[in-house]
């Protein structure tokens, strides 16, 4: 199963859009997303390409009532307070918007760790456990909009990163 990862959209919503865009095109029918979505209208991209959605809030959700009501409205998406575990295909996956806020045990009991926050993309092992962070969707403080794709089966990440001239109106 290949699911698409990304977090730290921060409302910047053309590159939101053309991330699911290429996560679709990629085989992808679902998307964890590891917070700070920011505000509701953030989630318009996922109700117009029809894209699943599972995720967990950021330390920048202000409006996580109006969120929830977005995600629940026409979306079916589900949105949970950090850090929260799915399971998909048989594996276990943890959402946490910072890394920091969960402990070894809980890493070493997940197949898949999804995590934000610093902004920075960063894939890595630990023992039996991948780590991502796939970077910021919004391309704010590094200026290249980034996600990716995991392969659960296989526990490979394709990265997906933006160009201006691919998102910006």
């Amino acid at each position: 199963m290949r699911v698409g990862v990304m977090g730290d959209t921060h409302d910047r919503v053309p590159a939101i859009a053309e991330i699911l865009k290429r996560m679709a095109e990629g085989g992808v029918a679902l998307v964890l997303h590891v917070g700070d979505y920011c505000s509701p209208f953030a989630l318009a991209p996922f109700r117009d390409l029809n894209m699943a959605l599972a995720g967990v809030f950021g330390r920048n959700d202000g409006d996580r009532e109006g969120l929830k009501a977005a995600a629940s409205s026409g979306l079916g998406a589900e949105l949970y307070e950090s850090p929260h575990s799915v399971e998909l295909d048989g594996k276990r996956v943890l959402l946490v918007h910072d890394l920091g806020d969960v402990g070894e045990k809980s890493i070493e009991s997940h197949a898949v760790v999804v995590h934000g926050w610093s902004h920075k993309a960063e894939i890595k092992s630990h023992g039996d456990t991948l780590i991502v962070n796939p970077g910021e969707a919004c391309g704010w403080l590094f200026g290249t909009p980034a996600a990716a794709i995991v392969d659960l089966d296989t526990q490979s990440v394709e990265v997906i990163r933006l160009t201006e001239k691919d998102w910006r109106c």
